[in-house]
């Protein structure tokens, strides 16, 4: 970030903000503030760009600002409220399933709806281990599960702000009033119509409970089980990962499906079918269980970037995979830009 350094106004003859003190001063805070513009905007891109306006905002008000209060409290303000002018401006993010019913069989000449603003996955390696205070309901990993931010995005953006402060970060209500400029009564009110949506939408479980619950050894298994069974093309040992009634979406395809045998027929239509070669590195994505597929259409050459497939587990069973096709998806990933055509890469 190079900024002119900003001086209190109307006081010119106070000493500007030292770049590199603030840079150190906000350091420790960024990896958090980025996980809470991810989960308001839904989309790691949309993360960055209100991350580094926050921040911006954020050093031309630090005289102003003058060591009142929390220098964390300050930035998550400064940092909502950039996210709510975003989402003021601009479409929710959603997935296909918010956009129509499943898919029986596989739909070949389904292609992809840029119109639609889509959510993104979140790299596990950007998950930071923020102070929780006591009145929160959530662990920082299960706030950031694909199901509860997908949830969170149907939410108009004060709720959404409301919800996020209170439940997951631990701001009173009073705190979160003073934050947004609102009152108490009114942060209360749209806490509540928050949580009685949320809960419509996302499952009684979370997914930081599943893998608590599962084994490593099984939870490798799975994991490289299923990329194991796209790369040989191997339907069978593809569906005894699966639970019964398994979803597998592809945004930015609107067509998602539900159940074995559309699972199934859809598996064998494009991934264990005509698309090509496959190869894979196990990551982590949204606190979830995530592999990074890499393509290669011809019988030479290299893998090249793809999707990177979130797993939903029920058990010891995908119970659902979420595929975010697009090279851009994993370049955030900080994975390789490409895979060597010789050998299959070690899990990583």
């Amino acid at each position: 970030m190079s900024v002119s350094s900003p001086t209190a106004a109307g006081s010119p003859d106070r000493a500007p903000v030292d770049e590199a003190a603030f840079t150190a001063l906000v350091s420790p805070l960024r990896r958090e503030l980025h996980a809470h513009c991810y989960r308001m905007l839904g989309s790691v891109h949309d993360a960055d760009d209100a991350l580094q306006d926050a921040l911006l905002r954020a050093w031309r008000g630090l005289p102003a600002f003058a060591g009142r209060g929390s220098l964390r409290s300050w930035l998550y303000t400064v940092a909502t409220r950039v996210c709510l002018d975003a989402i003021a401006g601009r479409a929710r993010r959603a997935l296909p399933v918010d956009l129509g019913p499943a898919s029986d069989t596989a739909v070949p000449d389904s292609h992809p709806d840029h119109e639609v603003a889509w959510l993104g996955p979140y790299p596990d390696t950007g998950l930071a281990a923020a102070p929780v205070a006591p009145g929160a309901r959530y662990e920082q990993r299960e706030a950031v599960e694909l199901a509860f931010v997908a949830a969170v995005q149907h939410l108009p953006g004060n709720q959404r702000a409301a919800l996020l402060l209170f439940d997951v970060l631990g701001y009173s209500a009073a705190e979160i009033a003073a934050m947004l400029g609102t009152s108490t009564a009114s942060v209360n009110s749209a806490l509540a119509r928050a949580r009685r949506s949320l809960a419509e939408r996302a499952p009684a479980a979370t997914q930081q409970r599943t893998l608590r619950m599962l084994d490593d050894v099984r939870l490798r298994e799975v994991v490289t089980g299923y990329a194991t069974a796209l790369e040989n093309g191997d339907a069978d040992a593809l569906v005894a990962l699966l639970t019964e009634d398994v979803t597998w979406s592809m945004p930015p395809m609107p067509h998602w499906y539900r159940g074995l045998a559309a699972v199934l027929d859809f598996a064998r239509s494009a991934p264990l079918g005509p698309c090509g070669s496959w190869r894979h590195v196990t990551t982590g994505a949204n606190g979830q269980p995530a592999v990074a597929g890499y393509l290669r259409r011809g019988g030479t050459g290299p893998f090249l970037p793809w999707s990177v497939d979130v797993l939903a587990l029920r058990g010891d069973r995908i119970a659902g995979i979420t595929s975010f096709l697009g090279a851009e998806h994993v370049a955030a990933f900080g994975l390789p830009d490409s895979l060597p055509g010789e050998a299959a890469p070690s899990a990583g």
